[in-house]
């Protein structure tokens, strides 16, 4: 017994130090993802139920610089981590002033991803103030890194006396890969820890503390830094991962990591030491240092390090027990908690109290609430045994109800899937859509809109989310890793993945899912990358649309599961890997979460579908008259939403002010939607591998008319009057410009859509775009429903430029708009690839894709950006209004122009997926009118330079000189330069 309470004090002894009070600052929607979207007790505090119960740390966001300074002088904080946003400045403003006042305060600055990273190098920016810098790219487990790291730092002086403890030393300089390498590192070390207590016959408060002597990790990034920790902790460090190139004497040195790894290897030969290394030359050296060399461009390069560390390293269950010690039942999840709790003697009620149990155990699993609830109360404040088995069921069971609504729910059997909730049928990341559908959640039944907006109800789909974690599982149980990367023919590569098996956990809770949905249901991604802030994944992966009314429900399962399989196999798609070698990301970087929503709408006849879609942004690109970029606009049309978002024929309007027509009426007329999408409900069985479009089916406007779903939607033109009048009584060809609903206000769409831009794009401290439905039909208190689908972010350059006219010289003058997107300067083009404008025929358009193809395809291999150049819409789905390309035909694009011809006029493009790409890529996007009196395109100035190649319809020719592409965002003018042009700037 001496020695059990021995040990138990040494582990008491271990990690004094705990991070248990975290300062987040960062604009409203950061915060929310890393705080709500991480569920914060299953992705960033999750492995604390394997570590230390008693103090698990307590996040507090602050969005503002100053409040963040008073709060600091209020209240101390352990760790400080400020996230950059849009303004880049305010990161080492304010840094400099918090360590000024508390200069022993750790303070970390957090990159939203890999571009930040770029930009600080770039601008040659110091981060010298910050303790450390990190990269989160939507992976929540970094943030538990950063404090097992800032308190690893703290905690190895005293540990190391206490002697029970060994480190890894990783040594790296590149903060994209240690804030991959790290949380790795310690998902590796915890692994193996619980292992070596799975066998521990003892109490739960022993295992945990056990834990406490698990393996520490010390980090450096330079030379010095590297010999200094190392000659400090030598006697206790069990390996060594160290890079080559890093910092020695205050500069970078090719060599520094060989050096490194030969001072160590004359202390201990035998010390595993693993060399990581983006030159495969350097592997030899490693070699002759008796070192393991891994290529850092590997796309297994996770896989190798867990591998490494792995071979050369060698919490728990709540235990119900008599007052004796002895074992009566065992609760393995909150559920059985409950159920034990309802039946276990009296005696162990009390035993467990006594010692505290129940609120430490809360702790642990995250429940922090019912933890700070129950934790004050003593046994002697209740009459007996009875009344505290009351008191916790009763806490548990309010808390869980309150703790439902507008959020993620795990899993369970008994639970009902309601709109109020999202359900999670397995763990890991949500993913970039997943994350804005939970923000959604969780905004929409936590606000009173109908406080702002009355008439209408705001509401979700039915949403359950697949984490990320089913991804990796399914990729290595079906030993895919070597399909991905040798296969070639995508074909084979999507029935390889759908002859996979899902998990068999996942498979039960589809199936008991599928019990309580009976309307259709979509398939939709939400890789870690798309939808996120500066990443541009748009629209690059599928989603799949089911009827879901097969009447044997093993049918509609194994629907589902190929569904599910194929949206998996759509990350290594062609489309795919050209988008990420177009950002410069490994595939192996993505992972894949994935979203199964209830689709909304009717059964009209055969054909279920919503009667409105739409997509709205905060920014209008294209403003008229009075209206204001910042007032958005809003696209709508009737039907599924594919229809809207792949940029065919649909109405826009502004919500500011919906009753302004913004087009003629011939041109209303003209682009009139004719056809719309639907599910088709006697496929109950469709062909998946046929594509995204095996279920449904494209209808005429006719059909929506006999459906009765065109009545608020479409006007009649009175070709006699030349007028549109509202309504479908009259006889005359139909148009749809939902003037009931936008001028007449049959429901407040506009005012909908409005009051949602701004409150979202004030949380996200962004300009926005949402995607929405609405269901006329008035089933759900009596009023017609608004459903919020998504959100994304649109992203905008940190730099302002201003183009005054007057001192430009006009003969370097090639390009001048006065409707462009996009903000900032491109001065890394010397290319222009253009349609030739007598060659121009828009029946050939299809052609024209496959040869921009083949052109952008050559540039892509050559690392070399372009100007493209082209009459009407690019990426328009109707080849007779412009060149139908998807992305990755024009991947290598850093502006695009759209043009209009004497005889070819230009209509506006309005593509989501398409435009988001291109806003968050970067990438500039003008229109010139051939009839302005202002824009302009020299063709003569582009017919004078060298030709690289013709082809029949495209010219592709480079200015020697180079060319400067400059735009003004705030103007909406943007003006191409010949020659690399010096430019005032207004940094944000």
């Amino acid at each position: 017994m001496n020695k059990d309470y021995y040990e138990r004090d040494v582990y008491h002894d271990l990690m004094p130090f705990k991070v248990k009070e975290i300062l987040l600052i960062a604009n409203l929607y950061d915060a929310y993802s890393i705080e709500k979207e991480g569920r914060f007790t299953e992705h960033i505090l999750g492995e604390y139920h394997k570590l230390n119960l008693t103090s698990m740390p307590r996040i507090t966001g602050i969005s503002n610089p100053d409040d963040a300074l008073e709060l600091m002088k209020k209240k101390h904080f352990d760790l400080i981590i400020l996230m950059m946003g849009s303004d880049k400045k305010v990161p080492f403003e304010l840094t400099k002033k918090i360590k000024q006042n508390f200069p022993y305060r750790a303070v970390y600055l957090l990159l939203n991803n890999d571009f930040d990273v770029a930009f600080l190098e770039n601008n040659k920016l110091s981060t010298s103030d910050f303790d450390k810098v990190f990269v989160w790219n939507g992976d929540s487990k970094i943030f538990f890194a950063m404090v097992k790291l800032l308190e690893d730092k703290t905690n190895i002086e005293n540990d190391m006396k206490v002697g029970v403890v060994q480190a890894i030393l990783l040594v790296e300089d590149s903060t994209k890969y240690y804030s991959r390498f790290l949380p790795t590192l310690y998902n590796i070390v915890l692994e193996q820890t619980q292992r070596l207590i799975e066998d521990v016959s003892s109490d739960e408060l022993y295992k945990v503390l056990k834990l406490r002597a698990r393996p520490k990790i010390l980090h450096a990034t330079t030379y010095e830094e590297a010999i200094s920790v190392f000659e400090e902790y030598k006697e206790i460090i069990t390996c060594v991962i160290s890079d080559v190139r890093f910092p020695k004497n205050e500069k970078l040195y090719s060599n520094a990591g060989f050096e490194f790894v030969k001072h160590v290897k004359e202390y201990s030969e035998g010390l595993p030491v693993l060399i990581q290394s983006s030159d495969s030359e350097n592997m030899k050296k490693a070699f002759e240092l008796n070192a393991i060399f891994i290529n850092k461009n590997s796309e297994s390069l996770l896989q190798d390090l867990k591998g490494f560390v792995t071979y050369h390293l060698g919490f728990g269950h709540f235990v119900f027990r008599s007052q004796e010690g002895r074992q009566l039942a065992v609760a393995r999840t909150m559920k059985e908690f409950e159920a034990q709790l309802k039946q276990i003697p009296d005696e162990t009620i009390t035993y467990h109290a006594i010692k505290n149990h129940f609120s430490l155990w809360m702790m642990a699993r995250g429940e922090i609430e019912i933890a700070r609830i129950t934790k004050p109360y003593k046994v002697t404040d209740f009459k007996n045994p009875a009344e505290i088995r009351n008191f916790l069921l009763k806490v548990i069971q309010k808390y869980k109800v309150e703790k439902e609504r507008g959020r993620i729910v795990n899993f369970d059997e008994d639970a009902l899937l309601e709109e109020s909730n999202i359900i999670s049928l397995c763990s890991g990341a949500l993913g970039g859509k997943g994350r804005g559908l939970a923000f959604v959640n969780t905004l929409i039944y936590n606000f009173n809109f109908s406080d702002i907006v009355s008439g209408i109800n705001i509401r979700t789909p039915k949403t359950s989310i697949i984490g990320t974690d089913e991804f990796d599982f399914f990729i290595n149980r079906n030993k895919l890793k070597q399909v991905i990367k040798s296969e070639t023919d995508y074909n084979i590569t999507r029935q390889k993945f759908v002859d996979g098996e899902l998990s068999y956990d996942l498979v039960k809770r589809l199936k008991i899912f599928l019990k309580h949905i009976t309307k259709p249901i979509a398939i939709r991604s939400s890789s870690l990358l798309e939808d996120s802030l500066g990443q541009p994944f748009a629209g690059v992966f599928e989603t799949y649309l089911l009827p879901n009314n097969h009447p044997d429900i093993d049918v509609r399962l194994q629907q589902m599961m190929t569904a599910i399989k194929l949206v998996f196999a759509s990350v290594f798609s062609p489309h795919a890997r050209t988008y990420f070698e177009a950002i410069n990301y490994k595939i192996e970087d993505e992972k894949m979460a994935l979203i199964i929503q209830e689709v909304v709408g009717n059964q009209f006849d055969k054909y279920f579908y919503p009667h409105i879609s739409g997509t709205a942004q905060s920014h209008n690109y294209y403003p008229i008259g009075h209206m204001k970029p910042e007032e958005g606009f809003a696209v709508i049309g009737i039907g599924l939403g594919q229809y809207v978002v792949e940029g065919e024929k649909t109405f826009r309007f502004s919500p500011k002010y919906p009753k302004i027509e913004v087009c003629s009426l011939k041109d209303t007329i003209k682009n009139s939607q004719t056809e719309f999408y639907s599910i088709n409900m006697e496929r109950k069985n469709p062909d998946l591998m046929e594509g995204e479009g095996a279920a449904l089916s494209r209808l005429d406007l006719s059909d929506a008319e006999n459906h009765g779903t065109l009545k608020h939607c479409a006007s009649v033109y009175d070709a006699d009057s030349e007028r549109i009048d509202a309504g479908i009584d009259k006889t005359g060809p139909r148009i749809i410009n939902f003037a009931n609903i936008l001028k007449y206000e049959y429901i407040p769409l506009a005012k909908t859509v409005d009051v949602l831009l701004g409150i979202i794009k004030e949380a996200f401290g962004s300009p926005v775009e949402i995607e929405f439905a609405v269901d006329l039909n008035k089933s759900y208190k009596n009023q017609p429903s608004f459903y919020l689908l998504q959100i994304k972010p649109l992203v905008g350059s940190e730099t302002d430029y201003n183009i005054d006219e007057s001192k430009i010289d006009k003969s370097k003058i090639l390009l001048f708009s006065e409707k462009s997107m996009g903000n900032g300067k491109i001065d890394e083009i010397s290319d222009v690839i253009y349609v030739d404008p007598t060659k121009f025929d828009n029946s050939k358009t299809l052609e024209m894709t496959m040869e921009i193809e083949k052109l952008n395809a050559k540039m892509l291999a050559l690392h070399q950006k372009y100007l493209l150049m082209g009459p009407g819409r690019w990426g328009s789905r109707d080849r007779f209004i412009g060149i139908p390309v998807v992305w990755s035909q024009i991947s290598n694009a850093k502006a695009i122009v759209e043009l209009s011809m004497k005889d070819f006029p230009l209509d506006a493009s309005l593509g989501s997926h398409f435009f988001h790409n291109v806003t968050s890529m970067g990438v500039g996007y003008f229109s010139v009118q051939y009839y302005s009196d202002t824009e302009l395109i020299r063709w003569d100035i582009l017919e004078k330079q060298e030709e690289i190649e013709r082809t029949e319809y495209f010219r592709h020719v480079r200015f020697n000189e180079g060319l400067t592409v400059i735009m003004d965002g705030k103007k909406r003018l943007s003006i191409v330069l010949i020659g690399k042009q010096v430019f005032e700037e207004n940094r944000n």
